[in-house]
């Protein structure tokens, strides 16, 4: 009997074959028909697609091995160890033995590369964690991924740096974006760009949750149970607009700098009924970096005097090449501004 010829025929009728459908045919054992298929893939006749009870034989064309990919691999989970890690690599693994990025859409895809590089390379750049958990999945509507570490926490690792003596400190800090601990390796923008590109972000270390909900346009920070190390969950819609680019070009200049960032003022105001002189020197920490600089007072009732003097005022004459723009401020708010800045 020519076996080869019985793969064959199988594969011109069903378009797949397994290894139990040959056995049945022929009679062969398991283990003579998994070498001859070995030997197959090894010759670049066939291609296997799948795990376990999924397992299964197709052709080695590429139109027919994206459409089995797509309908049977939507998900993989690995555990690696940081220091054997490439973030490119885990993203070629994941691209060719899965079909999460077939058939969906350039922009999509665009953003989900750009943000899994980023988030992975941090993790195995800063989290000095042995073991790094990443899964990646497409359903019906979205393509969400995770990437865990169990290392030092990245709230923790900007605080031990910086000198900061709160976790809302290093997420204040955090927010802006250019924050890095690395600053000769990394730029740290990643976080930012990556925050911007999602439907949701969630980042989750120690004891707080950010959570960026660009659904709702809001972000959140919350406490919650203690988490060691650093988790990121991060998901996109497949039918997102939104574009990589176009992102860029929002917050960088013609050259891609990157000059812009934007500040939600509701975030420093905690309990306080109004944002006073204090809380505004925690905003402005950093914002030299920038040329241009959004404030958004979404949900921000008021604020103090002290609190627009030392924006619009004093800090604003300090760095009078630096653009602050306002956006979502009612009526109290823009009263305050205004007077601030009329001296």
């Amino acid at each position: 009997m020519d076996i080869r010829s019985t793969i064959k025929e199988a594969l011109d009728n069903n378009g797949s074959v397994t290894v139990a459908d040959i056995v049945r045919a022929t009679g062969f054992s398991r283990a003579y028909v998994h070498r001859l298929f070995s030997r197959l893939i090894d010759e670049g006749e066939i291609v296997l697609i799948g795990k376990a009870n999924t397992a299964h034989y197709v052709p080695a064309n590429k139109e027919i091995i994206a459409r089995e990919l797509s309908r049977v691999c939507k998900a993989h989970l690995l555990k690696i160890r940081s220091n054997d890690l490439r973030e490119d690599g885990v993203l070629d693994e994941i691209t060719k033995k899965t079909g999460i990025f077939t058939d969906i859409k350039d922009n999509v895809a665009g953003i989900v590369k750009y943000a899994f590089l980023e988030m992975v390379n941090n993790a195995i750049e800063h989290s000095r964690s042995e073991t790094i958990d990443i899964y990646v999945e497409k359903t019906q509507d979205k393509i969400k991924f995770r990437v865990n570490d169990n290392g030092v926490g990245i709230f923790n690792n900007i605080m031990e740096k910086r000198g900061f003596a709160d976790y809302d400190e290093a997420i204040n800090r955090l927010l802006k974006g250019k924050e890095t601990t690395d600053p000769k390796g990394h730029s740290g923008e990643g976080i930012f760009f990556t925050s911007k590109a999602a439907d949701t972000f969630v980042i989750r270390s120690a004891r707080k949750k950010l959570l960026y909900d660009n659904l709702i346009e809001d972000i959140f920070i919350r406490r919650g149970k203690y988490i060691r190390g650093t988790k990121i969950m991060f998901s996109v819609s497949l039918d997102s607009t939104r574009n990589v680019d176009d992102i860029f070009r929002k917050y960088t200049n013609e050259s891609y700098d990157f000059g812009k960032t934007e500040v939600v003022i509701k975030l420093y105001q905690g309990d306080a009924p109004y944002i006073a002189r204090s809380q505004a020197r925690r905003i402005l920490t950093n914002l030299d970096k920038f040329k241009i600089v959004i404030m958004d007072f979404k949900d921000t009732d008021t604020v103090g005097q002290g609190f627009a003097d030392e924006v619009f005022r004093v800090w604003q004459n300090a760095h009078k090449d630096i653009e602050i723009t306002v956006k979502n401020a009612n009526e109290n708010v823009a009263f305050m501004i205004n007077r601030a800045k009329s001296g």
